[in-house]
């Protein structure tokens, strides 16, 4: 990349951190913080979101706002990242279940935070860009598979952590189970039109509490049940 045009990403990746900042203050009442963790905003300041989108339209990549990846999917807007990686409050020795890798920027902001992450996609096509882009950013901690979402992953959980960037109508089941007691789950859910960000957590007894954050706009969960 030319050195110019590293400048120019530095540049408005900085400026997407002031965005995402101040939207952080201003949402305050509905998510109940006034900021994003450091850990977060020092992952996103230096993780090239240019590198997860399409060419094309790489020089809108760090616009507050989400972008079309194909497939009819999205990468999603740069606060919605960074508030529901926050929420996440992943550890450094935490495993994390990722569901809907697309392109692969939320896998690899959590990769940054975490030890392991697991992701799934339902589209092949997204599924092969996003480990074409892990394998050229060097990025070694995500195991990524083609598969059906709403499933998880049986065989590597339970997981500390469970992020899921695409909406379900109802939280699948298999998730609930797939989360280790005292973990945290973020999820948005609910019909397209009243989407509610979700916070779930497990206590130490396996007791479910969920609380609802605010109102979003995310692409539907697509399940294998659905092209049967």
């Amino acid at each position: 990349m030319a050195d110019s045009a590293k400048k120019d990403f530095d540049v408005m990746r900085e400026a997407m951190l002031e965005v995402i900042t101040q939207h952080a203050n201003l949402a305050g009442p509905e998510i109940g913080r006034k900021k994003i963790d450091a850990r977060v905003l020092e992952v996103m300041g230096r993780l090239p979101r240019h590198e997860f989108v399409p060419l094309e339209i790489k020089p809108f990549a760090y616009l507050d706002q989400p972008l079309p990846i194909g497939c009819g999917k999205t990468i999603s807007q740069p606060f919605m990242v960074a508030l529901m990686s926050d929420l996440l409050e992943v550890g450094e020795k935490d495993t994390v279940l990722e569901i809907g890798t697309g392109f692969g920027y939320q896998s690899a902001v959590l990769a940054a935070l975490a030890a392991q992450v697991y992701t799934v996609e339902l589209i092949e096509e997204l599924a092969e860009e996003a480990a074409k882009r892990f394998a050229r950013l060097g990025i070694s901690n995500i195991e990524a598979r083609v598969g059906d979402g709403a499933r998880g992953w049986a065989e590597a959980a339970p997981f500390e952590r469970i992020m899921v960037t695409a909406a379900p109508d109802l939280i699948p089941p298999a998730l609930f189970g797939q989360l280790k007691p005292g973990g945290r789950m973020v999820v948005p859910a609910g019909i397209a039109e009243a989407q509610q960000l979700m916070l779930v957590t497990k206590d130490s007894n396996g007791r479910l509490e969920t609380e609802q954050l605010l109102a979003v706009r995310f692409s539907e969960l697509e399940s294998e049940d659905d092209y049967e």
